[in-house]
């Protein structure tokens, strides 16, 4: 296997960690973002959409998306578990890592993307280039916001996101929570659940990538 990575980005540092987390050794190619790589014609071979992180298999398909690559590898690699054992388990996994794309990942992405002068015209992933709308940014402030009052209250009644153990949905939110550095709009620091959870996440060696 062949991971297409980024080591500044927060993205693919989802796929990185799931991937320390199992334990596999997978030859990584870093995709410098900063210098349009992504852009060029020998990476949108691999991924049209110009977007990291990508897994090529052994068998020479291209995996796009961190929740596809979760879960090949996990198919693959069962253990140790990260998806969920349960069919319930499973679904809380799903849903609190959907949540977090959505309302978490998602918002910070429309702040950074329609407010950062290094966006100008980049406002959405992809080869195709968006105008910023600095109306967006002002929503997304608003909406992660909303969102940080949703998970500490889950934290405050859970150890972990979705489960009472380590799951990818832990990864999605740590990988959140350090993203949300990069506006100046991370959790208050009020919200003791969510910032316990971080200090006993963020210590493990694989969240440290």
């Amino acid at each position: 296997m062949k991971f297409y990575d980024c080591s500044t980005a927060p993205s693919p540092r989802r796929a990185r960690i799931f991937i320390a987390e199992k334990g596999l050794d997978i030859e990584t190619v870093d995709i410098d973002l900063r210098k349009g790589e992504q852009l060029g014609d020998a990476f949108c071979k691999i991924n049209p959409r110009a977007a990291v992180p990508a897994l090529i298999t052994d068998d020479g398909e291209a995996i796009c998306e961190n929740v596809a690559i979760a879960q090949y590898l996990e198919a693959i690699h069962p253990k140790p578990n990260l998806m969920g054992h349960t069919a319930l388990e499973m679904a809380r996994v799903s849903e609190w890592n959907w949540r977090l794309e959505f309302e978490g990942l998602s918002a910070v992405a429309e702040i950074l993307r329609n407010s950062s002068p290094y966006m100008k015209g980049r406002a959405m992933t992809g080869p195709r280039n968006i105008e910023q709308l600095p109306e967006l940014a002002e929503r997304g402030r608003i909406r992660i916001g909303y969102f940080w009052e949703d998970l500490n209250a889950q934290l405050s009644t859970s150890a972990f996101v979705a489960s009472d153990r380590f799951t990818f949905a832990d990864i999605t939110a740590l990988v959140l929570v350090d993203f949300s550095k990069w506006v100046e709009s991370s959790p208050p620091e009020d919200m003791s659940a969510i910032w316990a959870w971080y200090k006993t996440v963020s210590a493990r060696p694989a969240c440290q990538l």
